[in-house]
Parts: C-alpha cells; sequence; structure tokens
C-alpha cells in the first residue's frame, strides 16, 4: 500500500477532477451520451437528502429504491414520481439485484456497520458504487472492502463529499498546486453544542457507527488527508464522555475527544471535536499552514506568511451543495471512464486515520500506521 500512496501519486493532477491514485477497471459499454440508470439502497435520513440531489443531476435516472422499512421506500418511490420519474420499490437489495437488470449503479446510504457487506456485495455483481463513508468499522474490514473494490468492473466512489464543496475544493486544488508552498501542519475544529449527532439508536452504539471519529469527524480528516496527500505515521488522542455521560442511558459513543496525528518530516495535525459549544463560540475551522502561508478550507480565504492582505479565491459553483456536486462527480466519472477524487484507495487512508485515534483512545497509547494498515 505505502508505495502506491505518496505525497506525488496524491497531487499528480487538479483537484477538481483528478485521482489521487490509479482507476480501477472500468464496465464497458458505458457511454457520455448515456443515461445512467441508478438504485438507490436505504433511503432514511442521509439517504433520502441524496436521492433528492441525485433528482436534479444530469445524465442520471433513479430506477430503483430500496428500504427494510417500507414507508420509506415508498416516500422515495414518490419523491422520483414527483420529478416525473418512476422507480421500483424493493425490501431486499440483493433481490433488487439479482432481478432488475436496469440498474447501471448503486447509491448505498445504509448505517456504518453494514457498510462492508453491503459494498462488496454491489461491487461482485458489476455494479458502479457510490457509496457512504466510512469503508468500515474496523481496518480488516476496511481491506477487503479495498481489495473488492480493485478487483470491481465497477467505478466505486465513496461519499466523502466535502473534497466538492466548492470552497473547499478550491482551497485544495491551490494547496495542490504549490500556493502555500510545503504544507507544514493542520488545524481542524468541529464544536457543536449537540449533546448527539442524530437522534438515531445505532449513532449511539459504538458497535456500530464506529464512534463520532468515524462516523462525523472523518470529513474533516479526510480534507486534511487530501491536503498532506500522505497517510499518518502515528496517532496520540484522548476522548470520552465529559458532559453528556450515559446520556441517553446506554450510549457508548464520546461528546468529545482532541487528537494529534504525525506525518513523515515533521507534518502534523491539530483536530479536536466535541458536542457542548455554547452557540456561536466556534463552530467548525479547517485550516491548513504552509511555507508560503496559511488557508482557510471553509471560506476559501488564503493568507500570505510574509504580507497582511488576505485574498479569496475564485471559486466555481460557489454557493452549490457539496452533496450534489459530489453527486454530479460520480454521474460524470461513470459515464466518462475517470477516476472519482474520493476514490476507494484515497478513502481507504481517510477511514484508517480515524480508526488509529480511536485505538488511541481506547487504549490510552500512541497508535502507529504499521500496527492498523500495516
Amino acid at each position: 500500500m505505502e508505495s502506491n500512496l505518496t505525497r506525488r501519486s496524491f497531487l499528480k493532477a487538479p483537484a477538481a477532477t483528478a485521482a489521487a491514485v490509479a482507476a480501477p477497471a472500468i464496465l464497458s459499454g458505458q457511454s457520455p451520451n448515456e443515461t445512467l440508470r441508478v438504485a438507490f439502497v436505504g433511503v432514511g435520513n442521509r439517504g433520502s437528502y441524496l436521492l433528492q440531489h441525485m433528482l436534479r443531476a444530469p445524465g442520471a435516472q433513479v430506477v430503483a429504491v430500496c428500504d427494510i422499512v417500507p414507508e420509506r421506500a415508498k416516500n422515495a418511490a414518490d419523491m422520483v414520481a414527483a420529478k416525473g420519474g418512476s422507480a421500483r420499490v424493493w425490501e431486499d437489495f440483493r433481490r433488487m439485484l439479482d432481478e432488475q437488470k436496469d440498474i447501471d449503479a448503486v447509491v448505498l446510504a445504509t448505517p456504518d456497520w453494514t457498510h462492508k457487506d453491503f459494498d462488496i456485495a454491489i461491487l461482485e455483481v458489476g455494479k458502479h458504487l457510490y457509496a457512504e463513508k466510512p469503508l468500515a468499522l474496523n481496518e480488516a474490514d476496511c481491506k477487503a472492502v479495498l481489495s473488492a473494490a480493485k478487483s470491481a468492473k465497477g467505478i466505486m466512489q465513496v461519499g466523502f463529499q466535502l473534497r466538492h464543496d466548492p470552497k473547499r475544493n478550491a482551497a485544495e486544488k491551490f494547496i495542490h498546486d504549490g500556493g502555500i508552498g510545503n504544507v507544514l501542519m493542520c488545524h481542524g475544529m468541529r464544536h457543536s453544542g449537540e449533546g448527539m449527532p442524530r437522534e438515531i439508536p445505532w449513532y449511539r452504539d459504538r458497535t456500530k457507527s464506529g464512534d463520532i471519529i468515524t462516523d462525523q469527524g472523518i470529513h474533516i480528516l479526510d480534507l486534511f488527508t487530501w491536503a498532506i496527500g500522505a497517510h499518518p505515521l502515528r496517532a496520540l488522542a484522548v476522548g470520552g464522555q465529559n458532559l453528556f455521560i450515559n446520556e441517553p442511558p446506554g450510549r457508548t459513543v464520546m461528546d468529545g475527544y482532541s487528537m494529534l496525528l504525525e506525518y513523515a518530516h515533521g507534518v502534523y495535525v491539530n483536530f479536536s471535536h466535541h458536542y457542548y459549544d455554547p452557540p456561536r463560540f466556534t463552530g467548525d475551522q479547517e485550516r491548513v499552514f504552509g511555507s508560503k502561508g496559511s488557508i482557510d478550507l471553509v471560506n476559501a480565504v488564503w493568507q500570505p506568511r510574509e504580507g497582511k492582505d488576505q485574498a479569496k479565491l475564485d471559486v466555481p459553483n460557489d454557493g452549490e451543495d457539496s452533496t450534489y456536486m459530489a453527486l454530479a462527480a460520480f454521474v460524470e466519472a461513470v459515464r466518462n471512464n475517470k477516476t472519482p477524487v474520493n476514490n476507494v484507495e484515497s478513502a481507504y487512508v481517510s477511514t484508517i486515520v480515524p480508526i488509529m485515534a480511536t485505538k488511541a483512545i481506547y487504549e490510552k497509547r500512541i497508535v502507529t500506521w504499521e500496527e492498523v494498515a500495516g
């Protein structure tokens, strides 16, 4: 793995359209002029939001929706019909894949703990796959998904949609083009006043969600991985339940943590994430510091190290929703045989990072990349 994940391979093409690493094999027969026929598996909270945006993506047609809760599947089919389309309704995604032959691609938005098995099942039948993050909840399962995707016929894109957020995408391109010089460190905060990410039982169970680093903090850590262009060497982290202790009863996920990630050549990441922030106090920050200056990913603002004047970057598609941009990019990637910028190999690294940090917290020690991903 390490020989394929150098800074050169991450940064060898423009951020908006480039692959971080080599492309998987491509299904034959797809043409830029053909409509991509898409099925949705899991149309609850996140899945219905993805569906909403896929319905306006050019070149795509939603032909099937699947959920184990019949009411959710019906509501999803009604969303498709409201836009002038028609989607078959299923409760069993394996039966759907076996019986409905007009499906080219699948969007998967089921709970985190199901991702490994569902991803592999979809890849094995030769469908293109947009799969929500994380790849899986442990290193062995991540490797299994990675292996399946590398040998599959279809393209796999993972739902790190912030890579497609217009401002963040423009900022990352600026970094990759050498705008801030050598990356020295990244600083991030994801501070919220919410006691829980969502009021859904499996989110509160760390065995099913991977805890809040793997389910939530992973997005900002992915952006830092992309900016640095490599995996960390070591992770040091602390965290736990400080305020919302066993609230609600049975809760096992943390309400806050802080981490340090060490990379080669002295580069490091400093990131904190908690759910007891006062209103409008800190919020989210994603900043990358370089030898020539620093950049605010959230706002696409660049500050030279020598000089006082900040500069706003040119941001194509500014204001567009990151989820829509990610889905539109997936459709384009399939129809034009392109490797997604958030492909399975970059997603593998970005999933192992929070697994390392979570392990460091639980075991109260420094965790190395080699012991987890080696």
